[in-house]
């Protein structure tokens, strides 16, 4: 974002300073988590406006959402209270106090997760003749079929451990379902616990044909005489343990990045202790009170659930072909400025292309493989490409976009991959493309010591008839063509020389480590992009005791940043008009008399996963735009390269204008926050289904003629 021509960036007194914040202005970041998966929950209630399969989906996002809470906010909630840390969240509550909150927050959550499905989701697939079922429901020839896959396919994978003076209790990897089983032997009658883990690389639900699934632990459990035979089998019980899996590497200047990776991925095996432990409904004490000890478990950190467990297993549902409870399919088309010609959707020379203008694309609405991976697979192949930069947050495993990058390489282009091994959970998957990229001449970087590289950036250098000329990419979301199909990214191409000399210079301070700080059309953190859009929304209240057009709309995943969130109270104090979209984590409390009466906060959730983020300042009629790969936390402000781009062309601005109309528009279905309290906004004063914002999207360009 262009902040040249802004006001003077003050570092102290800002205009409105003056003004006294009140103590408690923030809400928790970890309650408001809770808050945002109550709304993914949300949408596998809505029966009305969300197809059955993915209502089903839904309930596998809220697990899933929920397991890496646990695993990492949790976890680190709990290594603070651990290590006797008394300092208190920024919205004043104590660590032991929020530890409590959050747990008793979430036992009301997952409760209400699980009446969902066994009321409504569950006989809802059943009326449709999609069935989960216990093994009594199975037919004869069902329970043949499995006793027989049993034999073949199951039983020689698993490994029953018993716990006795010669064998200790087994360490229950994070996150893997369980059986614990109490046996009694025949003569001795002593009592011994054992533990069967239910194997990960099998199929969750098991397909008996005809849209029927049986649970995996359910054939196990049938077979438990098998397993322990000799022995009398006297209980049962599923159970599913959830550990601190964070990722905590100390680097300095003399460890290798990749290496001490490599080592702490080895050691999530053992020592994480658990955070949550899941166990079925029907439990007895004894077995309960067994798991507890071993695992060292308080009360509040079980959660007693009717089965099954694990409900992200429900992502399984997915793959049913069943159109008619499934959202309507969408293609996404070529965008317009990409296209050769009204009649046809295939893609043009897109340097010729962007040698014409600027493009900016909103996936997945305009195409990906049009136009993102195009700019590389085409950069690639072509013979006058010299040399193609590009950063890897997160990638697929089958991605085109690696494949053309070894292509450049082996072609004899230089080739810089900046891959973040660091990104959380995909690690291993980053370190074995890394390595695959170096075996094939690309130059690999890791990124800088003690920061993240989430910055989302591509770079062409081609040789043309008048030299040398650059062509970039700044977007909001990852390399994925799988995400790109899911997530709502914006992403601009450009062979504007003022940003690509921006991208260039940036590139070289990530692979050379530069001292780089002054860019012309990027803001980047950790340097900059705090205080930039801190100057930005001073302007605005400067512009507003002026008399001058002034507002602020600001759409990303998440805000907590301290500094920005009161830069934003002021603005509204002083009477500027502040919009807010965000999908996930809101530490602003809007509507609050005299603080936030100006600011309105709305959250959209729906078929795809609102990821770009955009910035508004309206500068006093000439609005300040930008789109990027930051959010409005910490981590990425401070501990994160990020990059924001300015917006300048009247036409990108005007869409993005009608992106931020929309979706604040009273007819646009969304969740509108007052203070701490989120409220659906579905339907009219009649009743009548308001506006899906990505539905109206897809019917848009859907009847796009390219």
């Amino acid at each position: 974002m262009d902040v040249q021509s802004a006001a003077p960036i003050v570092a102290a007194a800002a205009p409105g300073a003056d003004a006294r914040l009140p103590e408690g202005r923030y809400s928790d970041r970890e309650l408001s988590w809770l808050a945002f998966n109550n709304r993914v929950l949300d949408l596998a209630k809505d029966a009305l406006r969300v197809p059955l399969l993915e209502r089903a989906k839904f309930l596998a996002i809220f697990s899933s959402n929920l397991d890496e809470f646990f695993m990492v906010r949790v976890a680190g909630l709990q290594r603070r209270i651990d290590a006797g840390v008394a300092v208190p969240s920024n919205a004043g509550i104590l660590p032991r106090e929020l530890h409590d909150a959050i747990l008793t927050r979430t036992a009301e959550l997952v409760a209400d997760q699980s009446r969902v499905f066994s009321e409504d989701v569950r006989p809802a697939l059943e009326s449709e003749g999609i069935r989960i079922l216990r093994w009594h429901q199975l037919t004869e020839t069902e329970q043949h079929r499995m006793h027989q896959l049993f034999s073949e396919r199951i039983f020689p994978v698993l490994t029953p451990l018993a716990v006795d003076p010669s064998h200790p209790f087994p360490y229950i990897s994070g996150l893997s379902l369980n059986l614990a089983v109490l046996l009694r032997h025949p003569t001795t009658g002593g009592r011994q616990f054992a533990r069967v883990k239910v194997p990960a690389i099998l199929s969750r639900f098991v397909a008996l044909g005809e849209g029927r699934f049986i649970p995996l632990e359910e054939v196990i459990i049938q077979h438990l005489d098998e397993i322990f035979s000799g022995m009398q089998v006297l209980t049962h019980t599923v159970f599913r343990v959830t550990r601190n899996e964070d990722v905590e590497i100390e680097e300095d200047d003399a460890e290798n990045i990749l290496f001490a990776l490599e080592k702490e991925l080895l050691s999530r095996k053992v020592g994480r202790p658990p955070v949550r432990l899941e166990v079925e409904d029907s439990i007895e004490p004894e077995m309960l009170s067994l798991l507890m000890s071993e695992l060292d478990i308080s009360p509040k950190e079980v959660f007693r659930l009717s089965p099954p467990l694990d409900l992200t297993g429900l992502f399984a549902l997915t793959s049913i072909d069943r159109e008619d409870l499934s959202y309507p399919g969408f293609l996404p088309k070529t965008h317009p400025d990409l296209a050769l010609g009204i009649e046809t959707s295939q893609p043009a020379d897109i340097f010729t292309a962007l040698r014409k203008k600027d493009v900016l694309v909103q996936h997945p609405y305009d195409s990906f493989a049009t136009s993102v991976q195009r700019l590389v697979e085409q950069a690639a192949a072509d013979p006058q490409v010299l040399a193609i930069k590009q950063t890897l947050y997160r990638t697929s495993g089958d991605s085109p976009i690696v494949d053309a990058l070894i292509e450049a390489a082996m072609a004899g282009k230089q080739v810089l991959a900046l891959v973040e091994i660091k990104a959380r959970f995909d690690e291993q998957a980053n370190i074995a493309w890394a390595r695959k990229l170096e075996k094939y001449g690309v130059h690999v970087v890791y990124g800088m010591v003690g920061l993240k590289t989430h910055c989302k950036l591509m770079l062409v250098v081609r040789d043309e008839p008048d030299g040398l000329r650059r062509y970039a990419h700044v977007g909001t979301g990852n390399y994925n063509p799988k995400t790109a199909r899911q997530y709502e990214d914006m992403g601009l191409l450009t062979c504007n020389p003022i940003i690509t000399d921006d991208v260039a210079r940036l590139f070289n301070h990530l692979s050379g480590m530069t001292q780089e700080t002054n860019y012309r059309r990027l803001l980047v953190a950790p340097e900059g992009i705090r205080r930039g859009l801190i100057s930005n929304i001073e302007r605005e209240i400067t512009n507003h005791r002026a008399g001058l057009p002034a507002r602020i709309r600001i759409k990303v995943n998440s805000v907590v940043d301290e500094a920005i969130i009161d830069s934003l109270y002021r603005a509204s104090m002083a009477g500027v008009p502040v919009d807010m979209w965000v999908r996930g984590i809101c530490a602003i409390r809007p509507g609050v008399p005299g603080l936030s009466e100006n600011i309105r906060v709305h959250s959209i959730l729906g078929r795809f996963l609102e990821h770009s983020r955009i910035f508004w300042f309206e500068n006093g009629g000439r609005p300040v735009v930008g789109i990027g790969s930051a959010d409005l936390m910490h981590r990425n402000l401070d501990r994160r390269v990020e990059a924001i781009v300015s917006i300048t062309n009247r036409g990108h601005i005007a869409q993005i204008n009608e992106l931020f109309e929309l979706a604040f528009d009273d007819q646009t279905v969304t969740w509108r926050l007052t203070d701490r309290d989120w409220t659906p906004v579905t339907t009219d004063a009649e009743g009548k289904p308001l506006r899906d914002i990505q539905e109206y999207l897809i019917e848009r360009v859907s009847t796009r003629r390219h």
